[in-house]
């Protein structure tokens, strides 16, 4: 009996033994960044075995619906917040930074190899539906030399409410006054034509499948699927490619960061910048009532703008400027 009493004592101490301070934290949002994230998240848990962070790419629309609802610690979202969006949330967020990246224009043109160069009209001629088949004239003027066929366009784009969406809508209201007259910049629009899909996953899984496709998608799921992407003019007049050097070069254009880190940097200025760039975001309570929760979200944001920066690059996205992490070390310090 007294064998069977200490081993039971045992186990329950070994079940007390269970670091108190084990937090679990939930958060959700954009597919733009998720794989990074997804990547960060494992990283952190390694070196700090009592923290688990489950991150659900759900999309921005999605991220900063349950982090207005409370129902995830924290958001995420490639589209800086209204002031709309944060006057709902029953806590102020405030927004971080995390990485750089790109959005593409991807394509399956059978036959057609290489890089296509596409111009801001042709780009927004085609997903207004105004330039339909593949050889149209102002396609061809960039391109001479490609053979490319006589073959109806099938536009993809985004179903969800998207961060990719706002940027890509963003750029393109910047770049056409067509478009920003009937259509405009946000997380989800009418889109005039074309077919949708959820998630960047999707949109590159249907364009890998669909013959004389084209969508859009952050640059490291064209990559992850060996997906062509086009070169686009920038507002300098030059074909640029999405590499990290070139969205750091749209980064490095801007001279202010606003305080509150909200900020466009699409079809920005300079003869490096490609023009489709963004900063992604997370979107954290300025109030965390759980001391030990506050602690261990503060501290992934202060290992994420050193240490996690290194992943940045190999995942195809591009780290922070010094000067945006130096500001957001100092905002750490609101988080309350």
């Amino acid at each position: 009996m007294k064998k069977i009493l200490a081993a039971s004592v045992a186990v329950l101490a070994g079940i007390c033994a269970v670091p108190a301070s084990a937090q679990s934290i939930n958060a959700a949002g954009a597919t733009f960044p998720a794989p990074i994230y997804q990547k960060w998240f494992g990283e952190y848990k390694t070196a700090h075995s009592t923290v688990q962070i489950n991150y659900q790419p759900i999309g921005s629309g999605g991220g900063i619906k349950q982090l207005q609802e409370g129902t995830v610690d924290f958001g995420a979202s490639d589209m800086p917040m209204t002031d709309e969006q944060i006057a709902a949330c029953k806590i102020k967020p405030l927004e971080f930074p995390t990485v750089l990246g790109g959005v593409v224009i991807t394509y399956n043109i059978p036959g057609v190899t290489g890089s296509l160069k596409l111009t801001p009209d042709a780009v927004a001629g085609i997903y207004l539906g105004e330039i339909k088949k593949w050889d149209d004239p102002k396609i061809k003027a960039s391109n001479p030399g490609v053979n490319l066929p006589g073959k109806d366009i099938v536009v993809v784009h985004r179903s969800d409410g998207s961060g990719t969406s706002f940027v890509f809508t963003d750029y393109l209201s910047k770049v056409s006054p067509a478009w920003k007259s009937k259509v405009g910049a946000n997380t989800s629009v009418q889109w005039p034509t074309g077919l949708g899909q959820k998630g960047n996953d999707g949109v590159a899984g249907m364009v890998k499948q669909t013959p004389n496709s084209v969508g859009y998608v952050e640059l490291i799921y064209a990559a992850q699927n060996k997906m062509p992407f086009a070169d686009i003019r920038n507002s300098a007049g030059k074909f640029v490619t999405a590499t990290f050097d070139s969205v750091t070069a749209a980064a490095a254009s801007m001279k202010d960061m606003p305080a509150d880190f909200r900020v466009s940097i699409t079809n920005a200025p300079g003869a490096a910048s490609y023009p489709i760039s963004t900063f992604t975001w997370l979107l954290i309570p300025s109030q965390i009532p759980d001391a030990a929760k506050r602690t261990a979200i503060t501290g992934f944001l202060q290992w994420m703008m050193t240490d996690g920066q290194k992943e940045a690059q190999p995942l195809d996205y591009a780290p922070l400027p010094k000067s945006v992490v130096a500001k957001e070390m100092k905002q750490i310090a609101l988080v309350k």
